[in-house]
């Protein structure tokens, strides 16, 4: 019998900035080889350890192949097998049901967030189903939006340099970046720039990964980096290390930035704030202004949202993308500011979701705050149907215990579309088997670097499962919608993606998609859009502000009723700050991602989870010695909002006062609960963004 063999570009689907190009080999219909594609100019061949494993995932024993319908309790998990015809039959009745109802349509809720980056899964039919059917509106706030609009305050745009220039870069601070691990191509081109003779630099409260491997850590106080950025801008100003050409023809409001750093933001006051010495804040400011004269090029800040998941995160962001441009190292290739390059790719988003099908007056709900909705607490019609694809809000979502409650309701209707019976999963009524990447055809551009391409399918769909966008023609046809808005095909679909849309503010005036269409995208795999090489976005202002300059003083703020400078806004529970809450709860915990992990993706994939095997607690052995913990030793982390369960590792790794646990594990792997258990729904400073980081506990030994 002759066999068939074929080869596959595909592209990693995960929430990451690298977006790694994928080569899978198919034999007979079936994935026999998943490796990295060696062709991708930007992720060479290798991929993470979580995606080397991924043909793990796609056959793995227990994945959903079938729909299936709630038979016990909520929450047990137990279902009966039914056909795709009853399930959206079940659905679009009740759906029917609800928008007719006293609530109306928007007591129906989608929830969705990153499980795919594709672009027609991640957000097209799904949109289009939703607003045409008059559902609450989701405000998909969780990850990045707090440090997108901080550093759209002083930029105008995300702060960005073009990811492989970073080898030009002399001076680079990893700010609450895990490059080495979440960014891993990245720090390649970082390794590369040591070789030249570069300094790198990780300020983070833990020492991660890449803080083991830099050339010097600061462990900065949980929330406090802002505080530190002022306290460097004080010491750049006293000591005349800015560059006052770049300040005078590029920046707005150099002068009442300067009073204030210098009236309120001494090394001292700052060295209280964030636990950092002051010779140590005035050693960071010499150096990283010092990086061309003393290391013959540039300085690099990376930063990413880590740092923006507290309190005052979106300040800390807009406070921190000040820095380059007080130094002037916008002018070079290579310098300035990292956090996305997500706004450079001009997706049409506008064709794909339809915002206009949404009807006035629609509400909108922050998925921070699903907790809240699911208990009628907001504003609105109560929630009476929810719809989860993309996401498993039972284990990401803050407060966990609250959100569980409320996906226990009896009157709530909820569906989960998904690959595996995550935790989400077991309160569903109904469950719809989705595919992998491998099963469906998407387009995928990068946050961390400048190449788009297309997912193409490798194999036939497992069992019954279904992607996104086939779902949603199926339920827009059995409501009756109009066929020529949802019955369209994927490649339909990708074409309209492409179709051209004005350049963002801040980015080069060429259209970034010239000569990108779905045939070279087919044709030839990872394409770079049109961004200049050696591009330095800022060298000469360029920025997407009012002003088109860097504003550190921001007339739009101020109009706003805000603050039009930057200042320390301290976390929403600092120790600091909040000494009731810190006699009860003394440790500031931070919940960073588990090396084997992307949120709660994988953990039931077994060569994966024996390798992380259970949560653990990183705890300084002052805070240790004081609570009796031994090594090893299993350990109940809690606060008001719930609590979970860890084994301590004791080391110098954290400062004291500060816990780290790593992972979103699902609560039945766990015995019932994970790190969310503890975690708060309230949002940062702006955009709503989720506090995860911000969060005061108190640990004791089981």
């Amino acid at each position: 019998m002759k066999t068939e063999l074929k080869v596959v570009r595909a592209v990693c689907p995960h929430d990451c900035p690298d977006t790694c190009g994928l080569i899978v080999t198919v034999q007979d219909g079936k994935a026999i080889k998943l490796r990295g594609d060696k062709d991708h100019p930007f992720t060479d061949g290798y991929l993470c350890a979580k995606v080397n494993n991924y043909l793990d995932r796609v056959y793995h024993q227990d994945r959903l192949m079938f729909p299936m319908r709630r038979v016990g309790k909520k929450g047990q998990g137990k279902f009966e097998r039914i056909s795709w015809e009853e399930a959206i039959a079940t659905i679009t009745a009740r759906f029917k049901e609800v928008a007719a109802g006293p609530h109306g349509p928007q007591a129906i809720l989608p929830y969705s967030y990153a499980g795919t980056m594709g672009k027609l899964h991640y957000a097209s039919l799904d949109r289009r189903f939703f607003h045409r059917l008059g559902a609450s509106l989701l405000d998909r706030t969780i990850c990045a939006t707090a440090g997108s609009i901080g550093s759209d305050i002083t930029l105008g745009t995300r702060a960005v340099i073009d990811p492989e220039c970073t080898v030009h870069a002399r001076y680079i601070i990893n700010w609450g970046s895990n490059t080495s691990v979440t960014n891993i191509h990245q720090w390649t081109l970082m390794h590369q720039a040591r070789k030249a003779g570069a300094k790198i630099v990780t300020i983070d409260p833990h020492r991660s990964k890449t803080a083991e491997k830099s050339d010097w850590w600061i462990p900065v106080r949980p929330g406090t980096d802002g505080a530190l950025a002022l306290g460097v801008m004080n010491v750049l100003f006293r000591e005349g290390l800015e560059d006052a050409d770049y300040l005078e023809r590029y920046c707005i409001g150099t002068a009442e930035l300067r009073e204030r750093v210098r009236t309120e933001y001494s090394p001292e006051t700052v060295a209280r704030i964030t636990g950092v010495p002051v010779a140590d804040i005035e050693k960071l400011a010499r150096e990283y202004a010092g990086s061309m004269t003393e290391r013959g090029g540039p300085a690099l800040i990376r930063l990413n949202y880590g740092m923006q998941r507290h309190g005052g995160g979106g300040m800390a962001v807009r406070t921190v993308v000040c820095l380059p441009a007080i130094i002037g190292a916008w002018r070079h290739p290579g310098g300035g500011a990292m956090l996305s390059t997500s706004k450079l790719a001009p997706w049409n988003g506008n064709a794909l979701e339809r915002p206009d099908l949404i009807p006035h007056g629609t509400r909108t709900i922050n998925m921070v705050n699903l907790a809240e909705a699911l208990h009628g607490e907001l504003p609105g019609p109560p929630v009476m149907a929810l719809y989860v694809y993309n996401s498993n809000p039972a284990a990401v979502n803050p407060a966990q215990s609250k959100v569980i409650s409320g996906l226990e309701r009896e009157d709530l209707f909820t569906v989960v579309h998904e690959q595996f019976p995550t935790d989400t999963v077991d309160f569903a009524d109904i469950v719809l088997p989705a595919t992998t990447q491998l099963e469906h055809f998407d387009l995928h551009s990068a946050y961390g670097h400048f190449y788009v391409q297309a997912n193409e399918q490798a194999i036939a769909p497992l069992g019954e499962a279904k992607p996104n966008t086939e779902v949603f023609r199926l339920l827009a046809e059995a409501m009756g919608f109009e066929r020529d808005i949802f019955q369209v095909t994927d490649e339909q679909l990708a074409r309209e993606a492409l179709t051209p849309v004005g350049s963002p503010n801040g980015y080069p005036a060429v259209s970034a998609f010239e000569g990108i269409t779905l045939e070279t995208l087919i044709a030839n795999g990872p394409m770079r859009i049109n961004v200049p090489e050696n591009w330095a976005p800022f060298a000469k202002g360029n920025f997407g502000t009012p002003s088109g300059k860097c504003e550190f003083y921001s007339q739009r703020e101020a109009m706003a009723g805000r603050d039009p400078l930057p200042k320390y806004v301290p976390p929403h529970e600092d120790p600091q700050t909040r000494p009731d809450l810190a006699v009860r709860h003394p440790l500031q915990m931070l919940c960073p991602p588990e090396a084997t992990f992307l949120n709660s993706t994988f953990v039931n994939v077994d060569a994966l989870r024996n390798s992380a095997k259970e949560p653990t607690l990183q705890i300084n052995p002052v805070d240790a010695n004081a609570r009796k913990i031994a090594q090893g030793q299993r350990v109940e982390v809690f606060n008001d909002r719930g609590r979970f369960e860890a084994k301590a590792v004791i080391g110098e790794t954290v400062k004291p006062g500060v816990v780290v646990t790593f992972g979103v594990w699902w609560s039945k792997i766990t015995g019932g609960s994970n790190c969310n258990a503890t975690t708060s729904t309230a949002g940062t400073d702006m955009g709503g963004g989720g506090t995860f980081f911000d969060n005061l506990v108190q640990v004791r030994g089981v």
